[in-house]
């Protein structure tokens, strides 16, 4: 059978096909990690979340989606004079996060053009204040002054600036050479004052050795003197004691003690010529004989000296000792 349709109901399913439509146009599904701004005739009205969100439909409309995650700039190659007049290239990389959605859309045109020019900018800024050789060996304080200048001025486009880092600074080839050769020469000089450290370490060393050498040697002198000395001192006693002796003996008018002393310096006088260094021949004086004869003397003087103490001690030994007094007849 044919199916009626009148007007009225093709007017009502239009209108059901309508709402369906208009009700998916106010439907707005925001991915993770962006936020999506909201403009009604032209002008902001709010920012959308990640998720389901619900518009006006026909009134309003998607301004910007902006992606609020993490994002990384490379910073192109670009020459930087130096505080010292020296050539350098340097390159980078910049790391920026959207805080606010509004701000990134409306406060600044081209966003990541304008975060890369500041950055540019700053970077030759901060690495023409110092000289070469601070740029080569500070990279972390040219991040640090880049980073917290650049954050400062993207502040009011609500974006964080979370890194920047340098990655090359090349200087020119003669400049690098020029530096290999300094570098050269320098390592030279400290091995040319350490091994002078080191000689004059030795220098000082070998002196303080021959020091206390000489200062033992000193000591030993020393030492030797005093007991040379001493000796003298002791012979000198003895021939004191000789002498007093004998001039004792001659005092009570004794031949043979007088004999003794004119045949020991008679004695000595001889001794002093044979044993001179020059000389080859000894010729004895007629008077030889009287020195035969002070020896004689001196051999009286001997056995007489200890003649009667042997006659004694030869005696006693013959005496037998009885226990009794000498003399007594029982």
């Amino acid at each position: 059978m044919p199916i009626d349709i009148d007007g009225a109901s093709i007017v009502l399913i239009a209108l059901v096909v309508l709402v369906i439509l208009v009700f998916f146009a106010g439907v707005k599904t925001v991915p993770q990690g962006y936020n999506y701004t909201i403009e009604r005739f032209g002008k902001y009205r709010k920012t959308l979340s990640p998720g389901l969100n619900f518009i006006i439909p026909f009134i309003d409309t998607v301004g910007q989606k902006l992606n609020m995650m993490e994002q990384v700039l490379d910073v192109p190659s670009q020459e930087v004079i130096t505080r010292d007049n020296a050539t350098v290239t340097a390159d980078g990389v910049t790391f920026y996060q959207v805080l606010d959605a509004a701000r990134a859309a409306y406060e600044v045109l081209g966003l990541q053009n304008a975060i890369l020019n500041l950055t540019m900018t700053n970077i030759r800024s901060v690495m023409g204040s110092m000289d070469l050789d601070s740029l080569l060996s500070n990279r972390d304080e040219i991040n640090a002054k880049v980073l917290r200048v650049v954050d400062a001025a993207a502040e009011p486009w609500g974006v964080k600036i979370t890194r920047i880092e340098i990655k090359d600074i090349n200087p020119p080839r003669d400049l690098v050479d020029a530096m290999a050769r300094q570098m050269k020469a320098e390592r030279d000089k400290r091995a040319s004052i350490l091994e002078a450290e080191g000689k004059r370490q030795s220098e000082i060393l070998q002196a303080e050795g021959e020091k206390q050498s000489l200062i033992l040697e000193a000591e030993g002198r020393r030492e030797s003197a005093f007991r040379d000395a001493e000796a003298r001192e002791r012979e000198a006693e003895a021939e004191a004691k000789a002498t007093q002796m004998v001039s004792a003996a001659i005092a009570s008018g004794d031949v043979q003690a007088i004999n003794y002393f004119v045949a020991n310096k008679y004695v000595e006088a001889f001794q002093a010529l044979a044993t001179s260094r020059n000389q080859k021949t000894l010729i004895l004086p007629m008077e030889a004989t009287s020195l035969l004869g002070s020896l004689s003397g001196i051999g009286e003087i001997a056995k007489e000296a200890f003649g009667d103490k042997a006659q004694e001690d030869r005696t006693s030994s013959r005496v037998p000792n009885t226990g009794r007094p000498e003399g007594d007849p029982s």
